[in-house]
């Protein structure tokens, strides 16, 4: 809601009718290509924000389910512990997401899972897939949580997954006025 109040005192258009929004250009003031559409210091702050608990929420289905395999799993492909610790991540997303709507917006269970869904999905496979790749591509696919390597390996492995997502967001707040956080 709180992007949502940024995105209209902005002047970005997020809950028009379609016949609104044909009338109200986009993004009159900068095309994407120009450095003025990127240089928004409130968009990329409501930006940050929003990518930084979709980090919170997929990471923690994540990695927990990309361990759990890796640990327990050995044998398990990369690819199918990937697309499962993928699923897991987003679960815990919308999960997350859905509590912290229904207690800060004091909306009902359904309609905070329904603006959930709203989230973007594109953004947070993308954020999963940077954190399984550098997870994959600096500890081999190897548990060790006695090992400091193994812990930097996740903080980059986290850091990837909310550098990755940002320009798409920060586009998707700023052409299009949708934030769903």
């Amino acid at each position: 809601m709180a992007g949502l109040r940024m995105a209209r005192s902005s002047g970005y258009s997020c809950c028009h009718s379609k016949k609104e929004q044909d009338k109200e250009p986009k993004c009159s003031e900068a095309t994407v290509t120009s450095l003025g559409f990127w240089s928004d210091p409130l968009v990329w702050e409501r930006t940050k924000l929003n990518t930084f608990r979709c980090l919170i929420g997929c990471t923690v289905g994540d990695f927990s389910a990309m361990w759990y395999m890796q640990l327990n799993h050995p044998e398990m492909t990369p690819v199918l512990c990937t697309g499962l610790a993928m699923a897991a991540g987003l679960s815990s997303s919308l999960a997350l997401e859905t509590v912290l709507l229904r207690r800060s917006l004091g909306v009902p269970v359904q309609a905070a899972f329904k603006t959930a869904m709203g989230m973007s999905f594109a953004s947070m496979c993308a954020m999963e897939l940077a954190e399984n790749a550098v997870d994959w591509h600096l500890t081999g696919g190897q548990v060790a949580f006695d090992d400091p390597h193994f812990w930097m390996a996740a903080l980059a492995s986290m850091a990837a997954g909310y550098i990755v997502p940002l320009p798409f967001n920060y586009w998707r707040l700023k052409a299009l006025g949708k934030a769903c956080h």
